[in-house]
């Protein structure tokens, strides 16, 4: 008999209320290791509410989310994201002032206590992670540059760096290309693919050329609940999905 497969996440009878309304309601969400999960919906279906559950942001009304073997439901957010868990909400928060090393440097985990981060120097393993970092996101030439000068979707590149200082486990993304170029989109299929291979990835987005090129499976939401699971194609050709989003 195989042995069961190990999930990375798993989302139970998830739901939330606010003020009678349910944002999320009863669902179940099973995410595996070094998967590119993609999910879409109609807005209003509740896919940003799911994140700032995962993360701990909002807390739930009932149910559970267990990240490998640990509870997130009642966990503080940083310890969330100590656990492994990282999340890039829609708008880029860089300190636009800082080079784009500094940027990734003060990402780095300190020590994890107070005499650890007073002891913390930029030694040569935070100097290696940062150069890695930068390398993965296309921005080692970039080290030196003022953050606030970057394009605007080097700065999204920058962002997920300054996440993947931290090593994650579970990547969560909102709307990564939002307002990018043609090139940079591309650019950021390219990276999401690379950077999926040793960790799994959950990305919220509505441009449906761009699930197509990145996504391992695709979970549609609609008022809160799961529509449909499956491959791109199955989603695509599925009534029910057609009918409320795709449609339109």
């Amino acid at each position: 008999m195989s042995a069961a497969k190990e999930f990375v996440l798993y989302v139970e009878d998830l739901t939330v209320s606010f003020d009678g309304f349910k944002a999320i309601d009863s669902l179940n969400l099973y995410v595996d290791k070094n998967e590119l999960r993609v999910i879409i919906g109609p807005n209003g279906a509740g896919k940003t509410t799911l994140l700032d559950l995962i993360c701990g942001k909002t807390r739930a009304s009932k149910g559970s989310i267990k990240f490998k073997d640990t509870e997130l439901t009642k966990m503080a957010e940083h310890k969330i994201v100590r656990s492994g868990v990282g999340r890039k909400f829609q708008t880029p928060s860089i300190y636009e002032n800082l080079s784009v090393f500094q940027n990734l440097e003060v990402s780095f985990p300190r020590g994890r206590s107070v005499m650890g981060a007073l002891g913390f120097k930029c030694d040569n393993e935070v100097q290696a992670r940062v150069q890695a970092v930068a390398e993965e996101i296309g921005l080692a030439d970039k080290l030196d540059s003022e953050a606030g000068l970057l394009s605007h979707g080097q700065k999204q590149w920058l962002e997920i760096g300054m996440l993947l200082m931290q090593e994650p486990e579970l990547l969560m993304l909102d709307e990564p290309i939002a307002g990018m170029s043609a090139k940079e989109r591309e650019l950021t299929a390219d990276l999401l693919k690379r950077i999926c291979k040793n960790r799994s990835m959950i990305v919220i987005e509505h441009d449906m050329d761009f699930v197509a090129q990145i996504a391992s499976k695709v979970t549609v939401m609609h008022q809160g609940k799961i529509l449909a699971e499956g491959s791109m194609d199955q989603v695509q050709n599925d009534p029910k999905v057609i009918d409320v989003y795709l449609g339109h």
